[in-house]
């Protein structure tokens, strides 16, 4: 029966970063306390609110920013077709995002290094070891 199992849709990339923060005891139990109180289902929650409220608290600030910096905004993947496709134009890669950067696994570091001339990641940027480290002086 096994063998008659499939999987009906594939495990989506994860769409979070891990974080990591050091808070006060008493900033942390202020959290606990909420959470306890049932205002946050949990202290990832409460957090998360907390950021998300700040961003829209500084939201006209941060979009004159985007554009005065000319950020592309939210997921950008660069496949090896992508990259050799901008290789065969002769053209070279300024990549500017806020949000998620990912560079696939079929990618080489010599097809990055010869494509891409800049890279400037506000978020995260998913690429082999060997692809970030050929990148590393390109990234800003």
């Amino acid at each position: 029966m096994v063998g008659n199992v499939h999987e009906l849709r594939p495990k989506p990339a994860s769409e979070t970063e891990k974080i990591t923060i050091n808070l006060g005891y008493v900033d942390l139990g202020h959290i606990d306390l909420l959470v306890q109180d049932g205002f946050y289902a949990n202290r990832t929650d409460l957090i998360r609110t907390a950021i998300r409220n700040q961003i829209e608290r500084h939201a006209e600030v941060a979009k004159q920013s985007v554009a005065r910096r000319s950020l592309d905004l939210g997921l950008r993947h660069f496949g090896r077709e992508d990259l050799e496709a901008a290789r065969a134009s002769g053209q070279m890669l300024n990549i500017r995002v806020l949000g998620l950067v990912s560079i696939g696994g079929n990618v080489t570091p010599e097809l990055a290094r010869s494509t891409i001339a800049s890279i400037s990641v506000l978020g995260a940027l998913q690429a082999s070891p060997a692809v970030k480290a050929a990148l590393a002086d390109r990234m800003a």
